[in-house]
């Protein structure tokens, strides 16, 4: 049987990624049961710290070949370095982010955003909206959504039911609708219906200054949350060196390092790979 291969991209070659990859791929931590492919060349054109149209062209290059082998089953999965979203707009960029990216080019509409750690799992129910659009998007059929595809993705590496912690949206998950009512008429609902089929454990609404604890603790796989900021701060937090970005639903496994490019640290080689060593190790066990 043919080993799998994870294809990387080096984001944009103006920050740290090159760095991390080199550095991942020398370090002796990833799996050697599959293969691993630098999908783009070094542009020696590039400064490390300067982040110029010419990275940012490189960035989106690299991520459109990293789509079509993908497409093109030349790859199992791929596991990007970091962009930067500022600089891929100046080359005609259109998507919020990555995750967006992937889900266009692969032709997937049910997809979500997960950030892993060895602490803490996270998954995202809005994405890159902004905080104060974030009510008026949160629905409950979108709600059961992501909270199926976080219980797939926990399932498969636990090869168990998941356990699912879901956050409410107001302090103290509303207080019975004391601090805002979204708990009760569109959370508590959603979290009725997730119950309702399958093995699957999913409790709540939590309060979101409770909840993390105990999930670090072990007493859930994950933690649903309805906004970006509400699992990202507490899982980098936790988890900033072995944290993974992955995006759920698309039909192979797409990983990432949970941090930015540090174009300030980039080209002195002090850039710390554990990130990137863990964005690889997710993406070629969910590639096997």
């Amino acid at each position: 049987m043919e080993r799998p291969v994870v294809g990387i991209t080096l984001g944009d070659q103006a920050g740290i990624g090159p760095e991390i990859v080199e550095k991942a791929l020398s370090s002796g931590q990833l799996p050697n049961n599959v293969d691993y492919k630098i999908l783009v060349d070094p542009n020696p054109e590039i400064v490390p710290g300067e982040p110029s149209l010419a990275s940012a062209q490189a960035a989106l290059d690299g991520l459109e070949i990293a789509a079509k082998a993908l497409n093109a089953g030349e790859i199992a999965a791929v596991c990007t370095a970091p962009v930067s979203k500022d600089q891929l707009r100046k080359v005609a960029f259109t998507f919020p982010g990555q995750t967006e990216f992937f889900a266009d080019r692969l032709g997937s509409e049910n997809f979500a955003m997960c950030l892993t750690g060895r602490r803490l799992t996270v998954g995202l129910v809005t994405i890159h909206q902004s905080l104060a659009s974030v009510p008026a998007c949160l629905q409950k059929g979108e709600i059961v959504r992501v909270g199926r595809l976080l219980a797939e993705f926990c399932r498969r590496r636990h090869a168990r039911p998941a356990k699912i912690a879901v956050c409410g949206l107001n302090p103290h998950a509303g207080e019975n609708g004391a601090f805002g009512t979204e708990e009760t008429t569109t959370i508590h609902p959603a979290i009725d219906e997730l119950n309702l089929t399958g093995s699957d454990h999913f409790t709540g609404p939590h309060p979101a200054d409770t909840v993390f604890y105990p999930a670090s603790q072990g007493r859930y796989d994950a933690v649903l949350c309805m906004y970006h900021d509400q699992g990202l701060i507490p899982l980098k937090l936790l988890d900033f060196a072995t944290g993974v970005n992955t995006t759920l639903g698309l039909p192979n496994p797409r990983t990432s390092p949970d941090h930015g490019t540090a174009f300030d640290i980039a080209g002195k080689n002090v850039a710390d790979p554990s990130s990137m060593i863990h964005a690889i190790q997710l993406a070629a066990e969910l590639a096997l």
